[in-house]
């Protein structure tokens, strides 16, 4: 069997700009509204049958620590003054002298659950962030990127790199030839680096022969600034989930949070710049309350004729394009506004969801993450190499809790409490639908891909 990794590959995290550039966007708007204010994170493994060993518990460390020696380069920042123009002076020069401080910021013990045998002993990963909002904004992305890293080379090992360039090929064409336009989004559960370099080099590959034939699908760029920078594609993303809840718990003020954020970002970067608006944090419907809204300053536009569209990353896909269809339709918006799906996307779903937001009179684009970067089979019996499904949220803001409640109860979380109150202030209605199982997201271990 491959080793995972060897020597002359890359492992762990040696850029500050390995992450998704929704980090840095979400910083920016921080360090102008809310620079003093103290939050934490948690950790919550989705597929907590997958069990950590102490080897891979005592690397992450390692990689952990690594973090505090990361700078950014003259060379990145001349990048992100040309590529990101959006990002303010102010913050650039504050990102020059970025540091993390992971000794003091990130707290992770080994909780072990299984030492049979004789057995190498496995556990459970307990990890949570705490700091200043802008100081510990950019932990999430590498931390889960390492933990999925650590999983997969110390615990499932039975996978290597074969036909990997191939497959994100194959599946870039197939994406291509149906016209769909379509970013990489696998940062946060890429099985490590060298993953994501290979599927790059695959998917531009891909692209390259669109091109020469003609077709009418793109490959529109990566999530991630680091790997954008490398191989010469646009840096693409918003916001997260993170800002919306980072701006209630400071408040408490949930019935005004989504349309004071909206108002932030918009004061932060200025009309239909970074314009995809993330509308699932406490529920679609609440969100375009705050949508129809009159924007300060801009006259009579509301958000959403700001906005260029609208990102769906919870419930059911199809019910979402139906429900902004609608309420575009009632508030007379006849101009074509893009809907980005990105929620646990393969070729087949693209396909489907395109035709769908197509006939509705949309624009649909894809952010495809972990079908691209942690797609493997085990090499033993040629079955599904199950990724992890993990996540990093942030659990509090000077001193309240954060939630998110999304459009599929699978994916609320935070403080039970807190959800509760929120859910009951907000008439909010529990959504599930048969795609949300979080635990089998990415198919069942011990079942065929």
């Amino acid at each position: 069997m491959a080793e995972t990794s060897s020597n002359e590959l890359p492992s762990g995290i040696t850029s500050l700009i390995d992450t998704d550039l929704y980090k840095l966007t979400m910083q920016c708007v921080v360090l102008k509204f809310y620079p003093d204010a103290h939050v934490t994170y948690s950790f919550t493994n989705r597929t907590p049958h997958k069990k950590f060993s102490r080897a891979a518990f005592e690397w992450l460390q390692q990689q952990i620590d690594k973090l505090a020696s990361l700078r950014l380069s003259s060379a990145e920042l001349e990048y992100l003054k040309k590529r990101c123009p959006y990002l303010s002076d102010a913050y650039l020069k504050y990102l020059s002298t970025f540091r993390m401080e992971p000794s003091k910021q990130v707290h992770m013990t080994f909780q072990p659950t299984e030492n049979a045998g004789g057995e190498e002993e496995m556990g459970d990963i307990d990890l949570k962030i705490e700091g200043t909002w802008l100081e510990t904004i950019l932990y999430e992305i590498p931390l889960l990127a390492l933990l999925s890293e650590a999983y997969f080379k110390f615990c499932d090992r039975d996978w290597n790199y074969d036909g990997q360039e191939d497959n994100a090929k194959e599946k870039g064409l197939k994406l291509l030839e149906a016209g769909c336009i379509f970013s990489e989004f696998g940062s946060r559960r890429r099985r490590d680096y060298h993953t994501q370099d290979t599927v790059l080099a695959g998917l531009k590959k891909a692209a390259e022969i669109a091109n020469a034939k003609g077709w009418s699908g793109k490959l529109s760029g990566t999530s991630n600034v680091h790997f954008a920078m490398k191989h010469g594609l646009p840096p693409i993303g918003t916001v997260a989930h993170e800002w919306f809840m980072g701006v209630a718990a400071i408040t408490n003020n949930y019935e005004g949070s989504n349309e004071l954020a909206l108002q932030h970002w918009v004061e932060m970067y200025g009309e239909g710049v970074l314009g995809i608006a993330l509308t699932d944090t406490f529920g679609t419907h609440d969100f375009l309350r705050a949508f129809k809204k009159t924007v300060p300053g801009s006259g009579s536009k509301t958000y959403a004729q700001v906005f260029t569209g609208v990102r769906q990353d919870s419930g059911d896909p199809i019910g979402f394009a139906k429900n902004m269809r609608e309420f575009y339709d009632e508030q007379g918006i006849t101009e074509k506004k893009a809907c980005v799906f990105s929620d646990s996307l393969n070729v087949d779903l693209c396909l489907e969801y395109k035709k769908a937001a197509e006939e509705l009179g949309l624009a649909p684009s894809f952010g495809v993450g972990t079908f691209f970067t942690n797609d493997y089979k085990h090499i033993s019996t040629g079955e599904k190499s199950v990724p992890l499904n993990i996540v990093i949220k942030i659990s509090s803001a000077n001193g309240r809790p954060a939630v998110k409640i999304s459009d599929n109860i699978g994916k609320n979380t935070g403080d039970k409490a807190t959800v509760a109150e929120v859910k009951r202030r907000l008439g909010y209605t529990e959504k599930e639908w048969e795609g949300g199982d979080e635990s089998t997201r990415w198919g069942k271990d011990g079942t065929k891909p």
